[in-house]
């Protein structure tokens, strides 16, 4: 029997590889031990902020089989996304927009699915029984379970790290319902370090191992759906969608490879692209740039707010008309960052124009426009 199951374990590898995954392991269908009880202080202290599916699907999230009952297994699925060069080097292009490194090719969800739908075909041609995907939208604990299977360990920044990807790892798994020998999981070897924690720049981290999501840009850049709060903007700095702080410092990347998958290598049409070009977005020009990208699920809206906060950090005066056209934008979420941009890159035309637009139908505009500058 140990023999079969070795067997199967090696040919479920050996498709997994076949099909473009760089990691796979297994392990049971139990929950991860004491990530039910981190999820429940997580949500009870409210850091999921505006992410209620958190708090909707928190019983059936603590364990696979709670989710599934008839899940006897877990196959973890490891995709590198790993760049070369370094991934903070933008933060100095102050005009530039940086969009974090898993955004700037093929929407992620899409490519693992293209793999996980014929390996899991595959998984019940070698063991028979039921199965089941699920990337990242379902409601599932990847990163204590990936962690439990060896595939890596969660580092001080939450996030898995691996010793043979760093911190570069797209997770996907396969829940079946054939029991199949678990793996060991990995040991933590973040040791005394503290890089990811130090470097975050808007302290979103209240310790090791716990973040606070309402702190986090990544959070606040892509989920987060109304106004930036005043505190967060200048530590944005041109940051546009996600921040890669955390994960780029981590010392564990000097063993990182560059992704092997061209659908998620970086596209002309996201890859930190001039602040100017996408001031001038309208919903239609939004959608067709970032068309199969992370970055369309966001919305224009809610992208054009980010833009216009890098803009504002920018320091950059020839984006001032562009700043300008934003004001009569029909989203508050963008006129009101319009108002803090123009604010930050031209005083002077803040207060020439306060009096025509002071009296904005959204309360949280009309509150930009009573601010001055520092």
């Amino acid at each position: 029997m140990m023999g079969m199951a070795q067997t199967l374990k090696a040919r479920i590898a050996e498709e997994a590889k076949a099909l473009g995954f760089d990691a796979v392991r297994f392990t049971s269908a139990d929950a991860a031990e004491g990530a039910g009880d981190a999820l429940d202080a997580f949500l009870a202290e409210g850091r999921h902020g505006d992410m209620g599916w958190l708090d909707g699907t928190a019983p059936r999230r603590k364990s696979p089989r709670a989710l599934w009952p008839e899940a006897r297994s877990v196959i973890l699925l490891g995709l590198n996304y790993g760049r070369a060069g370094d991934p903070l080097a933008i933060l100095a292009e102050r005009t530039r927009g940086a969009i974090s490194v898993y955004a700037q090719g093929a929407d992620y969800h899409d490519v693992l699915k293209a793999k996980l739908k014929p390996l899991a075909a595959r998984v019940q041609e070698h063991a028979g029984g039921e199965v089941k995907i699920f990337v990242d939208t379902a409601p599932v604990m990847e990163k204590p379970l990936a962690a439990k299977a060896g595939l890596g360990w969660q580092g001080k920044h939450t996030n898995l790290v691996s010793r043979e990807f760093g911190s570069w790892l797209f997770i996907a798994s396969i829940f079946t319902s054939i029991e199949i020998a678990p793996d060991e999981p990995e040991q933590d070897h973040c040791g005394a370090c503290r890089r990811c924690l130090d470097v975050c720049p808007t302290k979103a981290f209240t310790a090791p191992y716990q973040i606070d999501a309402r702190a986090c840009i990544s959070y606040l850049t892509i989920e987060h759906k109304g106004h930036i709060a005043l505190r967060f903007r200048a530590a944005i700095g041109n940051r546009i969608f996600g921040c890669d702080d955390c994960l780029a410092v981590c010392p564990w990347n000097k063993f990182a490879q560059v992704a092997h998958e061209t659908k998620l290598s970086a596209r002309a049409t996201s890859d930190n692209p001039p602040l100017a070009e996408l001031l001038v977005l309208d919903d239609a020009a939004f959608r067709a740039r970032f068309r199969g990208t992370p970055i369309k699920r966001t919305g224009r809206d809610r992208f054009l707010r980010n833009v216009l906060i890098a803009a504002g950090n920018s320091g950059e005066a020839s984006l001032v008309p562009l700043v300008e056209a934003r004001l009569m934008d029909v989203s508050p979420l963008v006129r009101a960052m319009a108002v803090w941009a123009l604010l930050r890159l031209a005083p002077g035309r803040f207060r020439a124009l306060r009096a025509a637009y002071a009296s904005d139908p959204d309360p949280a505009v009309r509150a930009e426009w009573m601010e001055e500058a520092a």
